[in-house]
């Protein structure tokens, strides 16, 4: 009979511990990560444009299609399933895409090909002329380069204080582990899936809406080290 109650006692005490240790690891989870790096301060703000589409007080993806939008239609694809489907209902959020004015019919039909009837309303193409894409791209910490047709596959994170986010040390842990040498993420190149998803979406864009979430709650703390799980990211 005693051995019965003890038993009994030490199942209830392990099912009333265990919520409150779950409850305790999801709130350590929610509030210790570490912020997006700012990669560059400043980044130039976009060109006037008749849609009056800017960075500033945005989240955006920023994207160079240049004068062959048609060419970027497999970064395009991407870059609208892996990442616009999964944050456009996030406040402040934006893909804008940079064309030239010449190419508005082929961004059209890029947009008509990738929307397939879903709702695309923060993808902007943003028709500019050549001097302006150059110095809007030039604004950016970048290590690529546009090609000849003022475009690229690799697009970038602005923040809403116009500050471009990314990696200052985008070293593996096995890396990190050989001490190799420090290495950054400043762009995210479209047509390698697993860097769009893994790296840009299921983590660097969350950490970033994250850290908004908590600035809005008055509880942020740019200190604090990156969770495991940032699945709660509000909307």
């Amino acid at each position: 009979m005693e051995k019965k109650l003890i038993k009994r006692n030490v199942i209830l005490g392990i099912l009333f511990f265990l919520p409150v240790m779950f409850v305790l690891i999801l709130s350590l989870s929610k509030e210790n990560y570490n912020t997006l790096d700012i990669v560059k301060e400043g980044v130039v703000e976009l060109p006037v444009n008749e849609d009056n589409i800017v960075l500033e007080d945005h989240i955006t993806v920023l994207a160079f299609f240049g004068n062959k939008p048609l060419d970027k239609v497999i970064a395009g694809s991407n870059l609208k399933e892996l990442v616009y489907d999964k944050f456009k209902g996030f406040k402040k959020f934006q893909i804008v895409v940079l064309v030239t004015e010449d190419a508005q019919e082929e961004a059209e039909k890029l947009y008509r090909e990738i929307a397939t009837y879903e709702d695309l309303r923060f993808w902007h193409f943003v028709t500019a002329n050549e001097y302006e894409i150059l110095s809007t791209f030039k604004g950016l910490k970048s290590n690529e380069e546009l090609d000849k047709n003022l475009s690229s596959d690799h697009v970038y994170i602005i923040d809403t204080d116009l500050n471009q986010r990314g990696r200052l040390d985008d070293r593996s842990d096995n890396e990190k582990a050989k001490k190799k040498e420090i290495y950054g993420l400043n762009s995210y190149d479209c047509i390698e899936v697993a860097v769009i998803k893994n790296k840009m979406s299921a983590e660097d864009l969350r950490v970033l809406f994250t850290e908004y979430r908590q600035k809005r709650k008055g509880n942020f703390d740019s200190t604090s080290r990156r969770a495991n799980d940032l699945n709660n990211t509000d909307e």
